[in-house]
Order: C-alpha cells, then sequence, then structure tokens
C-alpha cells in the first residue's frame, strides 16, 4: 500500500514539471519559442460585436437618466416670490421703500392669508375707531329687554344686573329668579340648583300636613353643595314665604338655622306651585342686539363698509398688532395647504366674526340696512327684511354676490354662507308669484318700503 502512494505522487510531480526537453537541445533553442508566445499575447484585441454595442448604448442612456437635474422654481418658491412682488409693489405705490418683512401687513397679504394661493382675491376689512368719520353703522348696540335702554357692548352686563336688583321694590319673587338664572353662569350648576329647590317645593305640595317638609336645614349639604352657592337662591326663599329662623337639634346643644314656610304662604299652595314653574321655566336676561334698521338712497357706495372695532372678536389695537406680523405671514404663505387645511382655515377665520352688516339692494335701488349676529339663521335675515316691506305677504328671495340665491328654509347660518363681517345682497320677488300678478292684471307696489321708513331714508357716504 505505501508504494502504491509513493508511485501516485511520482507521477504527479512529473505531470507537474512542464513539457519535457530533449538533453541535445541548447539554450539558445528555446528563445524563439518564448518569443512567439509573447507575440501571441500582444496581438490587437477584436473590436465588439453589435449586441455589445446595443448593450452599451442602453448602459449610458440609463446613467444619463440618474443623473441630477437642475432643480426649477417650486411652487413654494412660486408663492414667496409673488408675495414680495405684491409688497414691493404696494411699497413704491405709497413711497414706503420699506421691505417685505417689516412693520405693516399690506391687503394683498392679508387677502392670501384668507385664502391661501390666491392674493388679492379677497380683501381683508380694517376695523376702524369709533367715532371716526363715514362709518357704515357707529358700533354695536343692545336693548334691555327690562327698561327699554340702548346700551354698548361694555354696559350691557352692568345695566342688566343693576336693572334686576331695582325690580325687587316691585316685585321680589320675579326678581330673585332673574338673578338666579342671569347671576350665575354655570348653566348646569344651576340647573342643578333649580330642579333641587323644585323639589322642596313638591314635597311640601304634595305632603302639606307633614310638619318636617316645611323646615329646610341650611347647612345641609344638598343645601350647601347646590343651592348655597347660587346667587339669588337666598332671596327666592325669602320671597316666597319661607323665614330664617333658630331651631334645636336633637343631640345637639348648640341650635341650627332653618328654613321654615310661614303659614301664610302654606295657606296658599297654588301660588308656591306657580312660583316653581316660574323657577323652571326661566332663562337667563340677555340684552337683544340691536338691527340698527337704517335705509338708504341709491348710492355707488353699496358695496363698501367701513365697520367699527366692535364687528371683530379682537379689538382695533389687537388687530393692528396682529397686522405688524408680515414676515410670519409671508412664510406661512410659502407652506402648500391641501384643499382641507384651506377649508379648515377658512372656517376658522369666519369664526373670528361675532357680528356682520348687511346691506339689502331693493328693486328701487334703495339699501335697508341691519346688523346681526354672525352666527344667526338665515331665517331672521329673511324676517328683518319681510318686516320692512309694504307687501309683506307677497313671497320674495335675496341673492349674494355672484347671483347665489340665499334661501330661507336653509338651516345655515350668515357666517356659513359667507356673510361676514358684511356682505351686499340683491332682493328680488318671486318670479312665479309676479307673474301670476302681472297675469291677473296687478303688480306690486313701487315702493317696496314701508312709508314711516322712506321718511327716514339717509344718504350713503
Amino acid at each position: 500500500m505505501k508504494k502504491f502512494f509513493q508511485e501516485i505522487k511520482a507521477d504527479i510531480k512529473f505531470k507537474s514539471a512542464g513539457p519535457g526537453q530533449k538533453l541535445t537541445d541548447s539554450v539558445g533553442e528555446k528563445a524563439p519559442r518564448e518569443k512567439s508566445h509573447q507575440a501571441a499575447i500582444r496581438q490587437p484585441r477584436q473590436g465588439p460585436t453589435d449586441e455589445a454595442q446595443m448593450a452599451a448604448a442602453a448602459a449610458l442612456a440609463r446613467l444619463e437618466q440618474k443623473q441630477p437635474r437642475a432643480r426649477g422654481p417650486t411652487s413654494q418658491d412660486s408663492i414667496r416670490n409673488q408675495v414680495r412682488k405684491e409688497l414691493q409693489a404696494e411699497a413704491t405705490g405709497s413711497g414706503n421703500p420699506e421691505a417685505p418683512g417689516t412693520n405693516v401687513v399690506t391687503n394683498a397679504v392679508l387677502a392670501a392669508a384668507w385664502h391661501p394661493g390666491q392674493l388679492g382675491t379677497r380683501k381683508v376689512p380694517e376695523p376702524k375707531e369709533e367715532g371716526s368719520a363715514h362709518l357704515a353703522v357707529p358700533g354695536v348696540y343692545f336693548t334691555c329687554p327690562l327698561t327699554g335702554a340702548t346700551l354698548r357692548r361694555d354696559q350691557r352686563d352692568a345695566h342688566i344686573k343693576e336693572a334686576i336688583l331695582s325690580h325687587f321694590s316691585t316685585d321680589p319673587v320675579a326678581a330673585s329668579i332673574m338673578k338666579i338664572h342671569t347671576f350665575n353662569k354655570d348653566r348646569d350648576r344651576v340647573k342643578l340648583g333649580v330642579d333641587t329647590i323644585a323639589k322642596y317645593l313638591d314635597n311640601i305640595h304634595l305632603h302639606p300636613e307633614e310638619e318636617r317638609y316645611r323646615k329646610i336645614k341650611l347647612q345641609n349639604k344638598v343645601f350647601q353643595e347646590r343651592i348655597n352657592c347660587l346667587e339669588g337662591t337666598h332671596e327666592f326663599f325669602e320671597a316666597i314665604g319661607f323665614q330664617r329662623v333658630l331651631l334645636p337639634v336633637p343631640d345637639q346643644e348648640a341650635p341650627e338655622e332653618f328654613y321654615v314656610l310661614s303659614e301664610a304662604a302654606l295657606a296658599q299652595p297654588q301660588s308656591l306651585e306657580q312660583h316653581k314653574e316660574q323657577l323652571l321655566d326661566a332663562e337667563p336676561v340677555r340684552a337683544t342686539l340691536d338691527r340698527q334698521r337704517r335705509v338708504f338712497r341709491p348710492s355707488p357706495l353699496a358695496s363698501q363698509f367701513d365697520l367699527p372695532g366692535d364687528f371683530f372678536n379682537l379689538t382695533a389695537e389687537e388687530v393692528k398688532r396682529e397686522q405688524k406680523l408680515r414676515s410670519e405671514t409671508v412664510e406661512r404663505l410659502s407652506v402648500l395647504r391641501t384643499k382641507a387645511m384651506r377649508e379648515k382655515e377658512e372656517q376658522r377665520e369666519l369664526r373670528k366674526y361675532t357680528y356682520t352688516l348687511l346691506r339689502v339692494r331693493l328693486p328701487d335701488g334703495c339699501l335697508l340696512q341691519g346688523t346681526f349676529y354672525a352666527r344667526e339663521r338665515l331665517s331672521a335675515l329673511y324676517q328683518f327684511v319681510r318686516e320692512a316691506l309694504q307687501s309683506d305677504w307677497l313671497p320674495f328671495e335675496l341673492l349674494a354676490s355672484g347671483g347665489h340665491r340665499l334661501l330661507e328654509e336653509e338651516n345655515l347660518a350668515l357666517n356659513e354662507c359667507g356673510l361676514v363681517p358684511s356682505a351686499l345682497l340683491t332682493f328680488s320677488w318671486d318670479t312665479a308669484v309676479l307673474e301670476d300678478m302681472r297675469a291677473a292684471g296687478a303688480e306690486p307696489d313701487s315702493s317696496v318700503l314701508k312709508p314711516e321708513l322712506l321718511v327716514a331714508m339717509e344718504k350713503l357716504s
């Protein structure tokens, strides 16, 4: 076996030694063979085939497509450049060489903030100080339902409280009920307290012979948590016949304070039931918005509105400070928004307005003007116009800008219709009814408004 492996190794060495040579060959005869081998190596390579050339061209095209191209102007750049052009144009026109990004925001920028990407499509009105000339309305005013006085917004709450307190001298029950519902702002707490008082009175009405229902312990936990914390409740108990007395308490040395119903009040159970219903049905006393109805002659200035600061949630000073943030507005406009984002922002802008001033252009060109809450419904606007018509029984319709029809039966708020903070509407009689009248040989009155309103007609300036 050992000899077998030795033979295999010897055979491998012999084969790896290379080609054999004769002993008679000289060294010089070996050189030409090496030169011929080198010549074979140095022979030029053949050119690529057609298939190889096509593959190389395709690879080169792919490489060119992958190379980065020069970056062109983006939408953000276009928006930013457009805003800057607007600012520079306005600065040039006003003689102010300020660069964009300083001081006061222009109408173009504010309009773009309202509708991003649509510069100059809608101007945001700037509030003016009350008392300045040519205001469309002097301010927002209210009417007190108790005294009938016309009040400014900053006067209404104090005036109503004073009117309620002065009402105690004439009708203490009604005054105490108004105080409970008006002075306390937490409506849930008021409802809980009122329901508890009603329960006390129900027990007296259902069990008039039981003395324990005619007494209310003031230190009772329920009384303290639900009733004592509300303004006006003590005045109510005393007004309907309860008296404060000190009564002894079993197993207690010191007496405690109770409300005890008097015999005179107990003899009139119907009055107690009536007071309870008044308490449950009452609502807070709120000043009503004064429409400040005005009638103007036909005027080319019908669509121009100079509004006081009362028509905005922010005061005039706060709005001016907001307008100084010009650079932030420019940066915000450079951010691209989806349609849903723009609609959400528009709704947020609409909610900034508390009041709106509306004008209605009548068929004879006269203008009817009134003040409304921005969240009032279209039905309130129709009712306001109907009350001013001489033929208030005829159906009519109102058209917004662009001919958009505002239907009275639609349960939409004025701000949802885009009628804030001001708007000019067009009045027209119902077409079908008008044709029926003409077919019958009748025509609507040439004067649309009531005579007493025409007498007070003003010139719009």
